[in-house]
């Protein structure tokens, strides 16, 4: 991992991304930053120098939205989350990178078609009434793509939106769940080698953007549309996940 104009190019927009979305918006777009990175870095490269980022970024998160949780909520993700985690890492070991670069394109583009269906009454899961162990299920869910990609903020969301949460409320929960399946993965990503002396010292150069961006997207919280952030998330999406989808098959 060469660490010049290229790199920062492409990392700080990423990270400051990342950070905005899950200071202000759920964290539900804070996965992009892989699929970005995974353009110019190996997959396993951009997913184990994003994590430690995006833990930075929770700690930040938790202490704005301390105690504003759902705990009964959080905790059935929670659960769920490590079986889920343990999937993504049986799948990580038999895959290789054009499988992976495959999987965070998919997983992409299904994340701009679920928006997109939500968005125009496709999909409308506020109301529903979860069956029982429905929580569980999810958490599941978003332990195997976060595991993957980052990309657990759309099925946890599937759930949260049963449960008739306001929007803090909403962003809190998503805050303390997603900070203990970043545990949950930072301890296989240990294991499995995804974390290399090399993008741990990029990230340490990257920690301070991680900051920016939580504390930006508090603020965008308050005074920006959630539909504006989506909108460009995505088209930001759709071409990146297209091209990884490019590469992986050619």
């Amino acid at each position: 991992m060469e660490l010049g104009v290229t790199f920062f190019a492409f990392a700080i927009p990423a990270v400051l991304f990342a950070g905005i979305s899950k200071g202000g918006f759920a964290a539900g777009a804070a996965f992009a930053a892989s699929p970005f990175l995974a353009l110019i870095l190996e997959p396993a490269a951009a997913i184990g120098l994003m994590l430690p980022l995006l833990m930075v970024m929770d700690i930040t998160a938790l202490r704005v939205f301390w105690r504003r949780w759902d705990w009964p909520v959080a905790r059935r993700l929670m659960i769920g989350g490590l079986p889920g985690v343990v999937a993504g890492a049986a799948l990580y070991t038999a895959a290789n990178a054009d499988v992976l670069r495959f999987m965070i394109g998919v997983i992409a583009l299904g994340f701009v078609a679920y928006q997109i269906a939500r968005a125009r009454g496709v999909l409308r899961f506020e109301g529903w009434r979860a069956f029982p162990g429905a929580g569980y299920f999810w958490g599941a869910m978003a332990g195997f793509t976060s595991f993957i990609s980052h990309a657990g903020g759309p099925p946890a969301a599937v759930y949260l939106l049963t449960r008739g949460l306001d929007k803090t409320t909403y962003q809190a929960t998503t805050v303390i769940v997603f900070f203990a399946i970043n545990i949950f993965k930072a301890v296989f990503y240990a294991g499995l080698g995804i974390f290399t002396a090399e993008t741990l010292w990029a990230g340490m150069f990257l920690i301070p953007v991680a900051f920016i961006g939580v504390f930006l997207g508090v603020w965008l919280h308050r005074t920006v549309s959630q539909r504006l952030f989506f909108g460009l998330t995505y088209v930001f999406l759709t071409a990146t996940g297209g091209k990884l989808i490019f590469d992986a098959l050619t």
